[in-house]
C-alpha cells in the first residue's frame, strides 16, 4: 500500500524529489489522439507555463521536467530554508497570489489595525500557509488542478482532478 506522501518526504534525506502525474479518464494531455483525431498539443504549453511560473510563489524550484502525451515528470527541490526566511507579510502575499486568503489577512494587506487575539489567530494561519508554500503536496495540487480546470473546460466534462500523482525520492547529486 503506498504511503502518504508527508511520510515519503524527507528534507534530512534529501530536497530533491521526482513526481509524476498520470492523467486519467484515458484522456491526453497533449499531442494528438490517434483514436479520435483530436489535436491537444497546445496543452504542453499551459503546463508549462504553470509549472515555471509557480516557483515563483513556492520555495520550491523545477530542477527538470518532461511532459509526455498523458503524464508529466517533474524534478523538484524544496527549499524549505527559503521559506523559513521569508516575513509574514510575504508568506501572505504569495499565499494571495493562489488564493484569497481569509478576511484577517485580507485586513492585513489593507493596513487595518487588528487585535491582539486577531493577530494570534493570523500568526497560525501564516506558519500553516509557510508550510504548505514549501509543499510538493499543495505545489502539485495547485499546478493539476489549474491544468484539470483549464482541460475540463475545453474538454466539456467535469470532475474532481484529471491527474493522479506519485512521488519518488531522487539522490542529491555531489
Amino acid at each position: 500500500m503506498p504511503k502518504p506522501r508527508k511520510h515519503q518526504v524527507s528534507l534530512d534525506a534529501t530536497p530533491y524529489y521526482h513526481c509524476v502525474s498520470r492523467c486519467v479518464r484515458r484522456a491526453f494531455l497533449c499531442g494528438t489522439d490517434h483514436l479520435s483525431g483530436q489535436f491537444y498539443e497546445h496543452r504542453r504549453g499551459w503546463l508549462e507555463d504553470k509549472l515555471l511560473a509557480l516557483p515563483q510563489v513556492f520555495a520550491i524550484d523545477v530542477a527538470a521536467y518532461a511532459i509526455m502525451s498523458n503524464h508529466y515528470h517533474a524534478v523538484l527541490f524544496i527549499d524549505a530554508e527559503r521559506a523559513s526566511h521569508w516575513s509574514d507579510t510575504e508568506v501572505i502575499e504569495r499565499w494571495h497570489v493562489l488564493f484569497s486568503g481569509n478576511m484577517l489577512s485580507q485586513r492585513f494587506l489593507n493596513g487595518d489595525v487588528l487585535g491582539v487575539a486577531e493577530q494570534k489567530r493570523l500568526q497560525i494561519y501564516v506558519e500553516e500557509w509557510r508550510s504548505r508554500l514549501s509543499s510538493i503536496s499543495w505545489f502539485m495540487r495547485v499546478l493539476n488542478e489549474a491544468i484539470a480546470r483549464e482541460a475540463n473546460q475545453e474538454d466539456q466534462c467535469s470532475g474532481r482532478l484529471s491527474f493522479r500523482s506519485s512521488l519518488s525520492s531522487t539522490l542529491r547529486a555531489a
